[in-house]
């Protein structure tokens, strides 16, 4: 395999990878706030057969992302609502909502499947995109939605740890009666940032639309919004270990189309489980004592640093109502 074939590749996984790093910052931003959003895969579902009709119609990318951005929103809004207004399961507002995604969008976009429709352009950051060694090519001549992406997992990083409301927002999720006692309005709080987290997972469908697939069609992101919640464990509900966990999945989906492509004769039903059965390792490895484990298969210089990487600590608050007074 050449030089050329291995940076197209790469160029790939991360154009592939993109709307998993969208919906997984969104998912995190929701759950360090305290809320869990388990409407992912029905909420992208209906926002890329949403932002790819309106794009359709209007000819407009923009209002494309925008409708699929206010779909998102809506579906969070019910989660939140449902959660902190209704006090019911945040958890069983989500799975129904994900059944109701996946229907309603399969039965509102059957008029439009596998139609041609508008798409992101490809545009390469001057300078940056003739950078060596391939990294220019892989992350700086995508389009502008793999931008966005990208800068977005910095973005979400430095308003967790260096900003005040980023604080608060932590806060909220860890310790919300504490947060209270110093004035933070809890349930504006969660209901402002499940909001945004909602936008961005409806964002993260229409990119799917817009610049991987770049046609609707039934079943268009199925799976992925739970892809994008096994992520948000793995990366520790971090954006930056969020991204890493993104492009494995991605970099396991290239491997599986060369692999199928290599071993013709074996079923396409194992190829396609393999990514699947990679989240469900990974999974098991950081949910458990086998971390641990595999800690000590390593050089003991190492060792901190792959404990660091492998732990995944919850927000104490998530999934937790709380009832401001």
């Amino acid at each position: 395999m050449s030089e050329l074939e291995i940076i197209a590749i790469l160029s790939s996984i991360m154009l592939q990878a993109t709307p998993l790093i969208i919906a997984v910052c969104g998912e995190v931003i929701t759950e360090r706030v305290g809320i869990v959003n388990l409407s992912l895969d029905g909420s992208m579902l209906m926002s890329a057969m949403t932002g790819f009709v309106v794009g359709l119609k209007t000819g407009s990318v923009i209002l494309g992302f925008l409708a699929a951005a206010a779909v998102g929103a809506f579906f969070a809004l019910i989660v939140a609502y449902g959660s902190i207004r209704l006090k019911q399961s945040q958890f069983a507002i989500g799975f129904v909502l994900t059944l109701l995604g996946d229907d309603l969008s399969a039965f509102l976009g059957q008029n439009y499947t596998r139609i041609p429709g508008p798409s992101v352009a490809k545009w390469g950051i001057p300078f940056l995109k003739d950078l060596p060694f391939g990294i220019g090519a892989i992350f700086f001549d995508q389009n502008p939605v793999v931008y966005f992406a990208l800068l977005l997992v910095v973005l979400v990083w430095w308003w967790f740890n260096y900003t005040q409301p980023g604080l608060r927002l932590r806060a909220v999720g860890e310790r919300p009666e504490a947060a209270f006692a110093r004035g933070v309005k809890i349930n504006f709080t969660r209901y402002l940032y499940t909001l945004i987290g909602g936008a961005l997972v409806g964002i993260a469908g229409a990119s799917y639309s817009f610049s991987v697939k770049l046609y609707w069609s039934e079943g268009h992101t199925r799976g992925y919004g739970w892809i994008a919640l096994a992520i948000v464990i793995f990366g520790g509900w971090s954006p930056v270990k969020g991204m890493l966990g993104a492009l494995i999945f991605g970099a396991t989906k290239a491997v599986a189309t060369i692999l199928q492509h290599t071993f013709p004769e074996v079923s396409v039903v194992a190829f396609n489980a393999l990514p699947w059965i990679l989240m469900i390792i990974v999974l098991v490895l950081v949910g458990s004592d086998l971390s641990e484990w595999l800690v000590a298969l390593v050089p003991k210089r190492y060792q901190n640093r792959l404990r660091s990487l492998l732990r995944v600590d919850a927000p104490q608050a998530l999934g937790v109502n709380f009832g401001e007074k």
